[in-house]
Formats: structure tokens, sequence, C-alpha cells
């Protein structure tokens, strides 16, 4: 071990960095399906992740009182079941099987009308599906000071994932090297790792960017589908490579490639929402029939980067108003827009459509709508 690991081991942690460590222990256990121990408005709930979970941890978790378990889910679920709601609720689901709660936090065109409670008290445990890439929805039950399960899980608190979340902006640069790409010789991979899980995030600088200017710019959330395997369902794919030609056209500049599965969702849950998309819901509404935002996307990985690299006034190639605010809020000067587009198929049109219509991104989808027709 190095010496710089064993004194963040043995020395007096502050406590936003053990509630960094805390928080992504927690989200460990939670990925290999093992309950944790929340605590949160004074009271302590063992929680297991229903998307992690096996049959025989269904089980287990409701042991002998299956009365005192409830489905946590969050608010654009319950939503979903019809359940009128601002804010998360808790299910009274009785005893079930795993088939029987997946269906009640994942189906389609299911109602609910048994009885639930609002669960603002648990509202933590989106953000730790989401650090987990984990759906939004959870087993629930309180822990007694008599409980035996008490001292076997991991403990988190909810000030402490708070506490974490701020960690995200933190990145490091770890290595940068030349890498030509087909059309564009002159071009760096620059590799940041932070945040919570420590990921690698990628900034792509294409030439020598002149910083007394506007930097030209684009923030690209991964998308495997479109960016490796052409998948005709979305334009990311066109809009990486088109992005990466505007930028050399431009004279330089940098590309940002986060790593943001399915608008922040993961690989996983964006799967479970294709197959809703091939029923009929359109990209918003199929994620919020598995407990999902419309954009759960962050930005303070680009934010840093940009910083980073000596950035702080861009010309933004994008077509969606969010990333603009994101980086006006932190400090980042945006002076100028410049769309960045795909081709239309008949795949993808739909999905076009309502980013323009319901996501607001700046894109004229009567046009969109009509160029197939």
């Amino acid at each position: 071990m190095s010496e710089g690991s064993s004194d963040i081991l043995f020395r007096d942690d502050t406590f936003s960095e053990f509630a960094k460590v805390n928080t992504e222990r927690a989200v460990s256990e939670l990925r290999y399906g093992r309950p944790v121990l929340l605590h949160s408005s004074g009271a302590d709930h063992a929680v297991l992740a229903l998307d992690a979970a096996a049959p025989g941890d269904i089980e287990r978790f409701f042991g002998d009182t299956p009365d005192d378990v409830g489905l946590f889910l969050s608010a654009h679920r319950a939503r979903a079941l019809g359940i009128s709601t601002i804010g998360p609720v808790c299910l009274k689901t009785g005893t079930a099987s795993l088939d029987d709660l997946s269906r009640i936090a994942f189906a389609a065109d299911l109602r609910f009308a048994d009885e639930w409670r609002p669960a603002s008290e648990l509202t933590c445990l989106n953000d730790l599906a989401r650090l987990a890439l984990l759906l939004p929805a959870f087993l629930v039950r309180p822990v007694r000071t008599d409980d035996r399960i008490g001292g076997r899980f991991l403990s988190v608190d909810e000030a402490e994932v708070r506490a974490a979340l701020v960690e995200e902006t933190h990145f490091t640069e770890i290595v940068r090297t030349a890498v030509p790409l087909r059309d564009i010789s002159d071009c760096r991979f620059i590799v940041f790792r932070g945040g919570l899980a420590q990921r690698d995030q990628l900034a792509i600088m294409v030439g020598e960017p002149d910083r007394s200017k506007p930097v030209p710019v684009r923030i690209h959330s991964s998308c495997i589908t479109g960016d490796l395997f052409g998948s005709l369902k979305c334009d990311c794919g066109d809009q990486l490579r088109n992005g990466l030609q505007l930028i050399a056209q431009r004279g330089g500049g940098v590309l940002l490639y986060l790593d943001q599965e399915g608008r922040g969702t993961g690989l996983a849950a964006k799967m479970r929402a294709y197959g809703l998309q091939h029923e009929g819901y359109d990209t918003i509404d199929s994620d919020a029939q598995i407990g999902f935002e419309p954009d759960g996307r962050r930005y303070g990985a680009a934010v840093a980067m940009l910083r980073s690299l000596g950035i702080g006034s861009v010309e933004l190639m994008t077509n969606n108003p969010t990333k603009i605010a994101a980086l006006q809020s932190a400090g980042i000067e945006v002076q100028a827009r410049t769309a960045v587009l795909g081709t239309v198929t008949a795949e993808n049109q739909g999905y076009l459509v309502t980013k323009a219509r319901r996501a607001g991104h700046l894109l004229d989808w009567p046009a969109i709508a009509a160029k197939l027709g």
C-alpha cells in the first residue's frame, strides 16, 4: 500500500471525505443486491434494491414481519401507476414474490389501487439508485433497536449522501496522449477521473484552441448503441461525428465525452426503456414508466474539465438548452450556440420530435415531422 493510501485510511477524515467513501460503499452494496441501512429523518430503515435482488433475497428481507415491508417508488413511477403525488411513495404490498414486485415497479399500463403513503423522508434513495445505475425501486422496512438486522449491514446517513453528491464536481487529469482520428489527425485524448465511484471522463481536444476567444465545445453523453453500433433509434452517433467535424472546421476546440449512458440511467435501464418504446411509449414516457425523470444527466464533470483546461468562454455546440444553463450557472460564459444535427430516419423521427416538443431541444420539429412525409 502506498503512503498516500495509508494516509487516507488512518487520518482523521473530514465529514465530506467520509460521506463520499461511505456513500460509494452503499452504492456498491446495493448493486450487489445486499441490504443497506439508511438513517433518515430520525429513523433507520433497511433498504434493498429491487433491480439487483434475487428471489431468495426477497424472502429473507420479508422475514417474519412481511407486513412491515413496503415498496419505495419514485414520483415518476408512482404517477405512471395512477397515484396522484408530487414526491416518492411507499406502497403496502404484503407478502409478494419478486415477479409480483417487479410488475408493480416496472410493468407498463398497470394501475395500483392499494394502500400507499408519501415517502419524502426516503427521497435520497432516488440519488442512490442513480449513482448505482439501478431503477429507483426499493424494498423498505423499519429497523428497531431490538432488530437483529441492525448490526449486519452497512449503514449510511441521508446527510452523508447529500454531502457526497457535492463531490461529483471534483475531477483530476490523469493522462493525455495523441490519438489521430480518421478525419482529424491533430487530436489528443485527455482522461479525467473524479466524482463518486471515481469514473473516468474524456476530453477530446482537436487542434490547439485559441483561449482568447470563445472555444468551440461540445458536451456529448455516451451512447453505446448510437456512437458505437450505429443505432437508428437516435441521432447520437451523427452528433458525435458531426460535432468533431464542426470543431475541426473552427480550427480547434474540445469535445467532452461523458459517461452518462441513457441520459444518466445506465445501459440496463436504457434497454428497458427501449422495450417500452417498441410498445408505443416515447423516449420521455418510457423513462417515466420505469421511474426516471426526463433527463437525469449532470454536468459538474463538464464544468470541472473545462476549468482544468483553462476554458472559461465557449461556443457551445448543442441543441439542448439545459447544457447551456448548466455551464452558465457554473460561471462558464456561453457566447454562442451552434446546432448539431444528424440524419432524420423513420426510426428516429419520433424521438427527435419528442426531444423538441417535450424536452425543449432547439430543433425545428415541424420540419422534422414532415421530412419523411
